[in-house]
């Protein structure tokens, strides 16, 4: 098994080359301004032409009304658009005929029936993200990027899919263990390579992918 990384939040070109030299088959760009990792259309416009197809661009948007996704791909043109609210099945089919690319929805995981949720999404988004799901009891939580795990142990019942995406506190210190856990095909990072909330770290980059790809070859 391959496993394929995800760096998400990037915002600096230091940051994606980091992310491309290291083999990245994914990098994410925020469009959330609530978020320290939000990007401009512009930068992540010009963060896509530097990767030059180096890995495939998500633009992540937390939901969003037509005219988001209308002027995202309009001007910035991703690979994969990355649902990280509370769109419904119903709005996923909505948006993937609206933008005409590839889709990543994130369910978020905190007890077993969480998991239940996803199977609504077959057939709609291409990529299953499974997050942690932020308290509400805690001030300043994110859709995602919080840095909390949630417990590896319920995707069980879905190890045999390929088309699902591990999240949700992971790092190079730990993702290891949770490919072992959950044999998740694609793994996704963001705050787990940081130094700062928004600043990525290079070394922590290249750690994360090193670690992630030596275990699927274990």
């Amino acid at each position: 098994m391959t496993v394929k990384t995800k760096i998400c939040g990037i915002k600096t070109h230091e940051a994606l080359q980091a992310a491309l030299e290291a083999g990245t088959d994914y990098f994410g760009l925020v469009f959330y301004p609530p978020s320290p990792r939000n990007v401009s259309e512009e930068a992540a416009r010009v963060l896509i032409e530097a990767a030059g197809g180096g890995a495939k661009s998500v633009a992540l948007l937390v939901d969003p009304s037509d005219e988001d996704i209308l002027r995202v791909t309009g001007t910035v043109a991703p690979d994969y658009i990355q649902l990280h609210g509370n769109e419904t099945p119903a709005r996923v089919a909505e948006i993937g005929k609206l933008c005409g690319c590839k889709l990543i929805k994130a369910v978020h995981i905190a007890e077993p029936g969480d998991c239940e949720a996803a199977t609504s999404y077959a057939g709609l988004a291409d990529i299953i993200l499974y997050d942690a799901k932020p308290t509400t009891d805690a001030p300043g939580q994110l859709p995602g990027g919080n840095g909390v795990p949630f417990d590896w142990r319920l995707l069980t019942g879905i190890k045999e899919s390929d088309s699902f995406m591990l999240s949700g506190g992971l790092s190079p210190d730990n993702v290891a263990r949770a490919i072992g856990l959950t044999k998740a095909p694609m793994v996704d990072v963001s705050s787990g390579v940081e130094r700062a909330p928004g600043e990525k770290d290079a070394d922590l980059i290249r750690r994360f992918i090193e670690r992630a790809k030596s275990a699927a070859e274990g």
